[in-house]
């Protein structure tokens, strides 16, 4: 009597090892399963799903904010009292985790288009969990600490919204592969439905999403506003100390239409130009007057202002991480800068043939020139022989008083308001300067300045809403824009949008179709087929060292004299017979 049984023989698979080896440890194929996932790995890809989820929206905010990352260190140095760039170790911190969770979720899809079971590594576990706790308590310290920047989420979907759209609809499609792959499998179950139900119901969502979108560079070419003027804030801080001589050179010298000053009254009467309420930040105060330099900048005169050194801070403490770029000649330069008075800069600007934003910050009460400080302002701008109508002051308070000048307000008022006061010009937070807002008031002859605006797609954005000026800490960035970063007309968005919606409909359908077709295939077709078709189709010397190695096994346990092996191929497939000896 014969007996025939196939020889079976096991190909390396790389990709499945490697997949599975690094998602759940299991290196060996007799540690795979292609069960069902149990309900507990079924809770941890949410977890690993929802902690992407959450880094993807965290990722998406700090790349918009980073148009406010000088407003960020500027509050962080207000609690702490010390300038440094904190967004470094957030952004560090916040790529590191959402490349790992990222690649964590691809080798879970791999895992699940392989038919393999799911089954998290437990140290992957602990860094899923980490992450996703990490990401949460920053979320929320920020909403404590920086509340007001959330508002540039909804700014950013005005520009980015039609690119997200696209984005959106490709990995909705990608995964109608995995989807399909569950749902048509020939073991029916609620949950089967369930998941499809939702899957269309996103689909279609995603589908007629650009009904709510409200894009400004939508338009028509030929309706394009001119380009906004850039007021270069504090001159052009990111290249040179800021509100000294040298910042506010630099900001004309890249295409700056108007200079911003912060502008302080010193003890004796003289505008001199100061951000902060101390010397602390930006001068060498703690080393020439130590016991002072907590003190406000208004009580000191003017002779000890202009010994200090308002230059060497920026060097030292490379705030934007610029002092690379300088040449030795300008660090030199840097290095002996004064603090700046507003004579000088207004004789710069009349020079320049530009204009001022005055930003002026009234003295305490308690201060010496408390009642005469609008009379030492409007002093120093006849000294320095600019024309008044090319100056626009935004004083703190006291408003009444600044008759003659044009006058420019943070505060968001009506119409009635702002003719009483006599406001001819409005300076707005972004946030705060929707499209409807800027048309009404540009359609009363108000001028609108946005600030602060440093990033180029902000300032497209912007400039698509006719936004007349803007204020930015980044006039030589944007200088080098010369047209909004998109520009597209309703006609061709509308192909766009259709277009991109009937093709993902199509494909999604397709690969329905297609995996249908493919799982009916393989649950008629013979596995023990299916197990040697490698051997019929590629052999190699790797496989026939595994035949012998399992045909000698075979003599090792026991076939001596009595049995008879051989080894011979039938129909394409090798086989190998035992027989009895007579």
């Amino acid at each position: 009597m014969v007996k025939h049984q196939p020889l079976q023989v096991y190909e390396k698979q790389v990709l499945l090892s490697f997949v599975t080896g690094i998602y759940g440890c299991r290196w060996k194929r007799y540690q795979r399963s292609q069960d069902d996932t149990s309900k507990w790995e079924c809770a941890w890809f949410v977890i690993l799903c929802s902690s992407f989820l959450l880094l993807l929206f965290w990722v998406y905010f700090w790349l918009v904010a980073q148009n406010d990352f000088n407003d960020f260190n500027r509050s962080v140095y207000n609690r702490s009292g010390e300038w440094k760039d904190e967004t470094i170790p957030i952004l560090t911190s916040t790529t590191l985790c959402f490349s790992y969770i990222s690649f964590l979720l691809i080798l879970a899809c791999f895992h699940i288009s392989l038919g393999q079971q799911l089954n998290l590594y437990w140290v992957h576990k602990i860094g899923v969990l980490a992450t996703l706790l990490t990401t949460v308590s920053g979320i929320i310290s920020v909403y404590d600490f920086w509340r007001d920047e959330w508002g540039i989420l909804l700014v950013s979907l005005r520009s980015t919204a039609p690119f997200l759209h696209i984005g959106s609809l490709t990995v909705i499609t990608a995964l109608s592969w995995l989807v399909a792959g569950y749902v048509v499998r020939k073991e029916r179950s609620d949950f089967q439905a369930v998941v499809l139900l939702i899957y269309v119901m996103v689909l279609l969502a995603v589908c007629v999403a650009p009904l709510t979108f409200s894009c400004p560079c939508i338009m028509d070419r030929h309706t394009l506003k001119p380009r906004p003027d850039v007021i270069g804030q504090r001159g052009a801080p990111m290249l040179a100390p800021e509100n000294t001589m040298m910042s506010f050179n630099r900001a004309l010298q890249h295409g700056a239409n108007s200079l911003g000053a912060d502008v302080t009254i010193s003890v004796d009467g003289i505008p001199f130009l100061m951000r902060d309420h101390s010397l602390r930040r930006t001068t060498d105060v703690s080393r020439v007057f130590p016991a002072r330099q907590h003190d406000d900048a208004s009580s000191f005169n003017w002779t000890e202002i202009r010994s200090l050194n308002a230059g060497q801070w920026f060097l030292e403490s490379d705030p934007y991480w610029t002092v690379n770029t300088l040449t030795p000649k300008d660090r030199s330069r840097i290095a002996n800068l004064t603090v700046c008075s507003l004579v000088e800069m207004l004789r710069l600007t009349a020079r320049a043939n530009s204009s001022a934003v005055l930003k002026v910050r009234k003295p305490p009460p308690e201060h010496p020139r408390f009642r005469s400080w609008f009379m030492d302002t409007l002093w120093a701008l006849q000294k320095a022989g600019i024309s008044q109508k090319r100056v626009v002051m935004s004083p703190d308070t006291d408003r009444g008083r600044v008759r003659g000048i044009q006058q420019t307000t943070n505060e968001k008022l009506s119409m009635a308001e702002m003719k009483h006061r006599g406001i001819t010009s409005l300076t707005l937070h972004y946030s705060k300067a929707g499209f409807k807002d800027i048309q009404e008031y540009l359609a009363n002859n108000i001028s609108v300045t946005v600030y602060p605006v440093n990033e180029p797609w902000l300032y497209s954005l912007l400039w698509c809403s006719g936004v007349p000026s803007v204020s930015s800490d980044a006039p030589q960035v944007l200088g080098k824009v010369p047209y909004p970063v998109w520009l597209m007309s309703h006609s061709a968005y509308n192909f766009i949008w259709i277009t991109s919606d009937l093709v993902s409909l199509a494909v999604v359908t397709g690969i329905f179709f297609f995996q249908k077709w493919r799982i009916s295939g393989m649950q008629n077709y013979n596995p023990e087929q299916i197990m040697l078709s490698a051997v019929v189709r590629r052999p190699s010397r790797d496989v026939n060292m595994m035949k012998e190695k399992l045909i000698f096994s075979e003599l090792d346990n026991g076939l001596g004299s009595t049995e008879d092996l051989s080894l011979y191929p039938e129909n394409g497939h090798v086989r190998y017979s035992r027989g009895l000896r007579h």
